[in-house]
C-alpha cells in the first residue's frame, strides 16, 4: 500500500502538468506498448451510464496494434468523494457532484481519464491527443487483407459433415489466415455450458488481432440457439404482456447468459412489424403488428442486452414483416412507398437508432419504391429488383444519410436463397460492400469470397476508403463493448465456473415463467374455462407438433390425461375417446397460411373434434395466434406464442384456473380479408 501511495504521488505532477502522455513515453516504451485507458478513445461516447462501470487498460503499439492488459496494474482515484475504482478497474460513482481523475499505471507508463458529475449526470472528460486515436491508427496500419478480414463473419456450423463443438486446427488456421473479425455460432455449436465456453475460448485464442466478434441468433422463442440456456417465450409473447420492464429483463438475462459464455454479439432483437398474417418467416419472432409496440418493447429489450455488455443487432431492415415469402427460400417484395414505410416498417428501427443500438441487419427483401434498380438473375436470366441487402439507396442513402445511423450494418446470411439463387457469391459480396454493409455474414465460400474482395479492391471496384469506413465502425463497436485481444486470457476453468452460475440461473428461470404466464391470451371462452380439475375424470389431448409437451404439462395437474397424436382426421375409435372425455384439449401448430387452411389435414381433424365434442373443447394455439381463423366455432381458445416448456406450463395453469390470463393480442385476427374476428388488444380474463 505504501508503495502504491508513493507511486500515486509521483504521478500527480505529470498528471496535472498539462503535458500529453506521449511526452512521458520513451521510444523504447513506445515499442513495448504505451498504456491508455480505452474510454479515452475519441470514437467512444462521453456519457456514462450507470453508477458502476468498467474501465479497460490497453497497450497500444507503434504498428497500429493494441491489446487489453489486466495484470500488474495499479488503479486509483484522485477524488474518492466523487468516484472510487477497484483493483480491476471497476469505477463506482458516489452520487455526489464534482470531478475526479481515474488513473492507471503498469509501472512504465500511465494514463488518466476525467469523470465529471453534475446534477446527477456523469460524463468522461477525455484526454486529447493523437495517441488516443488508436482506431484510426489501426486502420491506417492494416493491409487490405486485414481490412477485408475484419468484415468477414463466416459460420463453421459443421466440418466434414459433423457439428463443430470443439476447435480443430483447420478452423484455427482459417481464423488466422483470413484475419477474421467475426464468427457466427449456431445451435449445433453450443451444446453445453462448459463445451461452449471452451469453444469460444479457443476462437478467441485463434484470433490474433483486435478481438473477435462472436455472434449468435439468441432471440428467445422459436429462434433460440443455446441448448443449456434459459428458453424465454419470445417476442410476440412479450408483445402480449405489453411490459417494457419484462422486455428489458429478458434482454438483460439473454445478454448476461451469452456474455458469460464469451459470446459478445447477439443478432437480436427482431424489429419487424408483423402486419401480414401470412408471413411465414417472421410471425411470432415479432413483438406484434403495431409500430409503437414494436418500438417500445424492442428498445427496452435492446437496453437490457446492451447493459449486459452485449452488442445488439436490430433486424431485418427496412422490414420483413409485410411479406408472404420466406427469404431463406425466395425473394420477397414490399411494395410500399417511403411515407408508409417511415410510419410503419421503419419506425421501430428509427427509435432503436435514436436510442443508440449497436448494429442493424439488412433484409433480403426488395423495396422497389425505395430502390427501383433491377438486375438480371443468375438463376434464370429474368429481371429482378435489387434486394435491400445489396442496395446503396437503402443502406447508405436511407439508413445512414436520412435516418442518421452511424453504427455497424450487417447483411443477413448470404447463403439464403433470396441472394444465393440470383447472385454469384463474389458478386453478392461486392454489391453488399459497395452498398454500405460492414459485416459480410456467412459468405458462400470463404476463400473464394475473400480472394474476390482482394481482387475487387486491386481493380478499383471497391475503394480502400470504403473498407476503411467499415473497419473503423467495427473497431469502434468492439471498443464500445470491451472486445479486445487480451495479453493474457482469464483461465478457462474460471470462465466455466462463472458461466455455470449465470446460464439458466433461478432468477432467469423465474423471469421466463413470469413472461409465459403474463403472455397467455384467452381469446375465446364460452364458459368452459377455467376447468375444475376435481370435476374431471378424463382429459384427452389431441394434436401432433409439440402435443406431447402439452400433454405433459397438463398431466402435472391431473392423473388421467391421454394423448392422441394425429396429423389427420381421427378414426371412429379415437372419436369415441373424444366423446367420452370430460375435457378435450386441442394443440394446433401452424407457421404459414396453408397450415391454417380449413382444408389442411390438421384443421380438418380439429373441426372434426370440435363437432364431436362442441361444449368441452379448448384449443391451444401453440405457436401462431392466427390458428383460430380455421376453427372460429371452438368453445375456448388460448394462444401461447411459442413452444418452450414455460409456455406449456403457463397454458396448463391457465386451463385449470391457476393463472388468470392477462395477455392482450399483439396482432389482429381476421375472419377473412375484410372481416376482423378479434382486434389488436383483445384478451379475456377470469
Amino acid at each position: 500500500m505504501i508503495r502504491f501511495l508513493i507511486l500515486a504521488a509521483v504521478l500527480t505532477v505529470p498528471l496535472f502538468s498539462g503535458l500529453g502522455k506521449s511526452a512521458s513515453v520513451s521510444a523504447e516504451q513506445g515499442k513495448s506498448g504505451h498504456l491508455i485507458i480505452a474510454q479515452n478513445i475519441p470514437q467512444l461516447d462521453d456519457e456514462i451510464k450507470g453508477e458502476t462501470f468498467d474501465l479497460s487498460a490497453l497497450l497500444a503499439y507503434e504498428n497500429g496494434k493494441y491489446v487489453e492488459v489486466k495484470e500488474n496494474l495499479k488503479w486509483g482515484s484522485l477524488n474518492k468523494n466523487v468516484a472510487s475504482v477497484s483493483d480491476d478497474g471497476v469505477v463506482t460513482l458516489s452520487g455526489k457532484s464534482g470531478k475526479t481523475f481515474i488513473f492507471v499505471t503498469n509501472g512504465k507508463s500511465y494514463d488518466r481519464i476525467g469523470i465529471h458529475v453534475k446534477h446527477g449526470e456523469a460524463n468522461f472528460d477525455k484526454q486529447k491527443g493523437q495517441e488516443y486515436d488508436i482506431i484510426s491508427n489501426a486502420v491506417r496500419s492494416m493491409s487490405v487483407k486485414e481490412k477485408v478480414g475484419q468484415m468477414l463473419m463466416p459460420d463453421f456450423r459443421n466440418w466434414n459433415g459433423q457439428p463443430v463443438t470443439e476447435m480443430n486446427e483447420e478452423i484455427k488456421e482459417l481464423v488466422k489466415k483470413y484475419h477474421l473479425g467475426g464468427v457466427i455460432l449456431f445451435r449445433e455449436n453450443v451444446v453445453t455450458t462448459e463445451q461452449t465456453v471452451r469453444l469460444v475460448d479457443e476462437y478467441k485464442k485463434a484470433n490474433e488481432d483486435y478481438g473477435l466478434l462472436l455472434s449468435i441468433d439468441q432471440e428467445g422463442g422459436i429462434v433460440t440457439r443455446l441448448q443449456s440456456g434459459t428458453d424465454f417465450p419470445g417476442n410476440m409473447a412479450l408483445g402480449a404482456t405489453r411490459s417494457t420492464e419484462l422486455a428489458e429483463s429478458v434482454g438483460h438475462a439473454i445478454g448476461s447468459e451469452l456474455h458469460s459464455l464469451g459470446i459478445n454479439m447477439n443478432l437480436a432483437p427482431v424489429l419487424d412489424v408483423n402486419n401480414n398474417p401470412d408471413n411465414p418467416v417472421i410471425g411470432v419472432r415479432s413483438f406484434g403488428e403495431d409500430p409503437q409496440l414494436v418500438a417500445d418493447l424492442g428498445t427496452a429489450y435492446t437496453k437490457g442486452l446492451q447493459n449486459s455488455g452485449m452488442a445488439a443487432t436490430a433486424k431485418h431492415f427496412p422490414g420483413h414483416g409485410d411479406t408472404a415469402t420466406d427469404s431463406h427460400l425466395g425473394l420477397p417484395s414490399v411494395p410500399h412507398d417511403k411515407e408508409r414505410l417511415l410510419e410503419v416498417e421503419l419506425y421501430p428501427f428509427q427509435q432503436a437508432m435514436n436510442e443508440g443500438i449497436d448494429a442493424i441487419m439488412t433484409a433480403h427483401v426488395t423495396f422497389p419504391k425505395i430502390d427501383p434498380t433491377t438486375v438480371i438473375s443468375k438463376k434464370d436470366g429474368t429481371e429482378i429488383a435489387l434486394p435491400a441487402t445489396l442496395s446503396y439507396e437503402v443502406l447508405t442513402n436511407l439508413m445512414r444519410n436520412e435516418m442518421g445511423f452511424d453504427g455497424v450494418i450487417s447483411t443477413d446470411a448470404l447463403n439464403m436463397k433470396a441472394i444465393a439463387d440470383h447472385f454469384g457469391p463474389v458478386d453478392a459480396v461486392i454489391r453488399a460492400v459497395n452498398a454500405g454493409t460492414d459485416i459480410i455474414l456467412m459468405p458462400v465460400g470463404l476463400e473464394e469470397v475473400a480472394s474476390g474482395l482482394y481482387e475487387a479492391v486491386e481493380k478499383g471496384e471497391i475503394t480502400e476508403e470504403r473498407l476503411n469506413q467499415s473497419v473503423e465502425r467495427l473497431l469502434t463497436l468492439k471498443a464500445k463493448r470491451g472486445i479486445f485481444k487480451q495479453v493474457t486470457e482469464t483461465p478457462v476453468e474460471e470462465k466455466i465456473e462463472h458461466a455455470e452460475e449465470v446460464v439458466g440461473n433461478i432468477t432467469h428461470k423465474e423471469t421466463e415463467l413470469e413472461v409465459a404466464r403474463k403472455s397467455i391470451t384467452l381469446v375465446q371462452n364460452n364458459g368452459l374455462l377455467p376447468a375444475d380439475k376435481n370435476n374431471l375424470d378424463s382429459i384427452v389431448v389431441i394434436g401432433n407438433t409439440y402435443s406431447d409437451s402439452l400433454q405433459k404439462a397438463l398431466a402435472v395437474h391431473h392423473s388421467s390425461v391421454e394423448l392422441i397424436k394425429s396429423t389427420q382426421p381421427l378414426s371412429e375409435a379415437q372419436l369415441t375417446k373424444v366423446r367420452n372425455a370430460d375435457l378435450v384439449v386441442l394443440g394446433t401448430y401452424t407457421f404459414n397460411v396453408s397450415g391454417r387452411s380449413p382444408s389442411s389435414p390438421q384443421m380438418q381433424m380439429v373441426n372434426q373434434v370440435i363437432q364431436a365434442a362442441p361444449d368441452k373443447t379448448v384449443a391451444v394455439g401453440i405457436r401462431n395466434p392466427y390458428d383460430i381463423m380455421a376453427f372460429p366455432e371452438v368453445t375456448s381458445y388460448i394462444t401461447q406464442y411459442g413452444f418452450r416448456d414455460a409456455s406449456f406450463k403457463a397454458s396448463a395453469e391457465t386451463i385449470f384456473g391457476l393463472n388468470n390470463p392477462s395477455g392482450k393480442l399483439p396482432v389482429t385476427i381476421y375472419r377473412d380479408a375484410d372481416t376482423v374476428l378479434y382486434p389488436f388488444g383483445h384478451g379475456l380474463s377470469y
